[in-house]
């Protein structure tokens, strides 16, 4: 081997490197310990960013394209190294070559309850998981707080690093966009495209990374809140008190009813019609008597809400959520209400 054939194999005159893996983030060139040489070509190809790194210190970076490593080329590296007369000489660089395409279907997920302060339900806990589609978009930040000087970072690598990291930034998007846990748990397509502008800044600035879709495919929370949301869709798909007692005897008889039941509910309802309809008449005909006939049958015509809700086989505090609302009728004295008959009458025939 000739003087020239020897120094030619010390130096680095063409640098590249074709990725075939289909998962590698970012590649840290080989060199094999030899050194640049003055003019020498570097290849970068599409969907790839070169960062030269020179002692710990970022240097400059190349977009795709081929290009001639000279002085004019490299000038953040030519002051790092604080030449005053250019590349008179070889010169040693870490070479980082990083891969920009788009990394679909990588999956996310909460390992353990995330907590979330809700409007509707107070602080409750959730699970999540979904899928999201990435790339890089500032190679320094990703080099630096992602891969590190990993010679050959891929993308199981990154799941493992990023995993809790995105948990955490979909947190923080959650409770800064205030979104309700009914609607996290029902509407997961405009929640994930909702999100993205609320992550990415952030995702941007800490790790030089964007995702071009996130998607949440499912949001569980705790049984005692999944109750709370089936009763409030239920409720809402039911409308007033009047509709909600149908329901609970749809629901009974669906049920097969009991000595509880829907049936026996409808029942003392049925009797209880009877008897102030029996009421009513008796009050009509004391009208034409006299007065003290008529001072006494009020008496007779005034309910207490713990009797309406037993006449309507439904709770107590539904009915004063009614009496709350309007819809039905009531005087209150004290702290308690008084309903008369005539005003459940009207109640009853909505």
């Amino acid at each position: 081997m000739g003087l020239m054939d020897y120094l030619k194999g010390q130096f680095l005159e063409i640098i590249e490197w074709t990725d075939d893996s289909r998962d590698t983030l970012s590649y840290r060139f080989p060199d094999e310990d030899k050194e640049i040489k003055n003019g020498a070509q570097l290849i970068v190809r599409e969907s790839q960013t070169v960062q030269f790194v020179y002692l710990g210190q970022f240097g400059d970076t190349f977009a795709p394209g081929k290009h001639s490593l000279v002085t004019d080329n490299i000038p953040i590296l030519s002051t790092l190294k604080g030449w005053k007369y250019g590349f008179q000489s070889p010169f040693k660089a870490d070479i980082y070559f990083v891969n920009t395409r788009v990394f679909t279907g990588n999956k996310w997920g909460t390992s353990n309850p995330i907590m979330m302060r809700d409007q509707d339900f107070g602080i409750v806990r959730v699970r999540a998981f979904g899928t999201f589609d990435f790339h890089i978009t500032d190679v320094k930040h990703f080099l630096k707080e992602v891969a590190g000087s990993d010679n050959h970072f891929r993308l199981d690598e990154f799941a493992d690093t990023m995993r809790s990291r995105i948990v955490s930034v979909f947190s923080d998007a959650v409770a800064s966009a205030k979104i309700p846990v009914l609607d996290l748990a029902t509407r997961y397509t405009e929640l994930g495209d909702a999100l993205m502008p609320v992550i990415n800044p952030i995702l941007a600035g800490k790790y030089g990374i964007e995702f071009t879709s996130f998607i949440l495919e499912n949001a569980s929370v705790p049984p005692e809140v999944e109750a709370a949301i089936d009763k409030r869709s239920s409720m809402s798909a039911v409308g007033n008190l009047n509709d909600y007692v149908k329901f609970q005897m749809a629901q009974g008889m669906a049920q097969g009813g009991g000595a509880g039941g829907a049936p026996a509910e409808m029942a003392m309802g049925f009797a209880m019609a009877q008897e102030m309809m029996k009421n009513t008449n008796l009050a009509a005909s004391g009208a034409a008597q006299t007065p003290t006939q008529t001072a006494a049958a009020p008496g007779t015509e005034i309910f207490s809400p713990a009797q309406v809700a037993q006449t309507l086989g439904v709770t107590e505090q539904d009915v004063l959520a009614s009496l709350d609302s309007g819809d039905l009728k009531g005087k209150k004295i004290g702290t308690q209400y008084r309903i008369t008959k005539a005003a459940l009458d009207e109640f009853l025939k909505h």
